[in-house]
């Protein structure tokens, strides 16, 4: 049986967001841990970090993903605002640790103009000191992106080139998007693509760091480069080509996180239940 789930809301209290995921149906779960659009987070007060580990004991859910806010940028060659996007992965990470939270996502960035290699060079920087100030057994998931201008992280060799400069290899993995990877070139259509395309990351990345899979429909169609998430089969990809996704043997036993939209056509429960009749 596969462990799907969704990106689940954190209002109210971090620990609402436990039985917010169980209602939905899900297995497994992600979050923000603060306002994903602003810089500024409130504390995380220690009863809340405990409440939410004791829903998490009591509901055996799991794991739970935690995302990085939308405005940090690893990548940039703007001083100030590269150091408050390492100082919020620094501050991000501490907060998992705090809610035992195994896995922080993070989108590599965009160089700004300055060129991939410098802006993979800065990212290798932020994760190096990021966690030279933090001692924690979470690990930070390098997530692909869609390829759109001057991203960092749209193919297999860019996350590997990144990899490869991090000091502390046992604390970074990877999480793959099969809507930025289809967006980006990467075919999931036929067993023969998904063939292909997981040979290639196995031989750029490898297989061993793929830790967790976003699930995700595509909107547009193959090396667009358009960042838009479509509901589980209803895009691009289409239901053949997830069925088969879900069925290699390389994806089924990994958490499976939905962050399809929430509109007239389908719900967060209608695309879970879709990716269980995919995966049955």
């Amino acid at each position: 049986m596969v462990r799907v789930g969704v990106h689940v809301s954190i209002v109210g209290a971090i620990g609402k967001s436990v039985d917010r995921a169980v209602k939905k149906g899900c297995d497994t779960f992600q979050i923000f841990s603060r306002n994903p659009r602003g810089w500024a987070a409130r504390v995380l007060i220690p009863h809340d970090a405990e409440l939410f580990i004791e829903n998490l004991h009591r509901t055996k859910i799991g794991p739970v993903v935690d995302h990085m806010p939308y405005l940090p940028n690893l990548a940039t060659p703007h001083t100030d605002l590269y150091e408050k996007s390492v100082s919020t992965l620094q501050a991000e990470l501490n907060r998992c640790g705090m809610l035992r939270v195994p896995y922080l996502v993070t989108h590599l960035g965009h160089h700004q103009g300055s060129g991939k290699d410098e802006g993979r060079k800065r990212v290798i920087e932020a994760v190096n000191t990021v966690f030279g100030a933090v001692e924690n057994d979470v690990l930070i998931l390098l997530e692909n992106t869609a390829g759109d201008r001057n991203s960092v992280g749209s193919t297999f060799s860019d996350i590997s080139a990144v990899l490869n400069g991090i000091e502390k290899r046992d604390r970074v993995a990877v999480c793959l998007d099969t809507c930025h990877a289809f967006a980006a070139g990467y075919d999931f259509r036929t067993p023969a693509a998904i063939a292909a395309t997981l040979k290639e990351f196995d031989t750029q990345v490898g297989l061993d760091l793929l830790r967790v899979i976003h699930l995700n429909d595509s909107y547009g169609p193959i090396g667009s480069g358009l960042d838009r998430h479509q509901h589980i089969g209803l895009g691009y990809i289409g239901e053949k080509g997830f069925h088969h996704f879900l069925h290699h043997p390389a994806i089924r036993d990994l958490p499976l996180i939905l962050e399809t939209p929430e509109d007239e056509q389908r719900d967060d429960e209608g695309n879970i239940a879709k990716v269980r009749q995919l995966a049955d």
